[in-house]
């Protein structure tokens, strides 16, 4: 299952998210290829190792659902133009703080 995302261009730093399947979970790709729910973990990718990256992830379909690449600073911050979407992604819904998690 994909959906149908921004194209993000190859110099442009991104990182690989999808949803645990087992869980639901949020998860991101830490640079080592493993899942994590921790988003201070997200590897950053560009060019054809991201393209290699999110290959990997979609070969992982029953792990994880639905891989796409969201865009990230140098560093890993949650940039661009999903930038709210996928702040949501990573702290938590928008509801009460005792539910979120802590701020990046």
């Amino acid at each position: 299952m994909t959906s149908v995302r921004p194209k993000l261009k190859p110099e442009q730093p991104k990182a690989v998210t999808a949803w645990e399947t087992a869980t639901g979970k949020v998860v991101w790709m830490a640079p080592d290829g493993s899942w994590s729910d921790d988003p201070d973990q997200i590897g950053v990718f560009t060019g054809e190792e991201a393209e290699k990256r999110l290959a990997d992830a979609e070969a992982q379909e029953g792990i994880v659902t639905d891989p796409y690449f969201m865009q990230v600073t140098d560093d890993g911050a949650i940039d661009g133009r999903e930038t709210l979407r996928e702040t949501i992604r990573a702290n938590g819904p928008t509801i009460h703080p005792q539910f979120q998690r802590s701020a990046r």
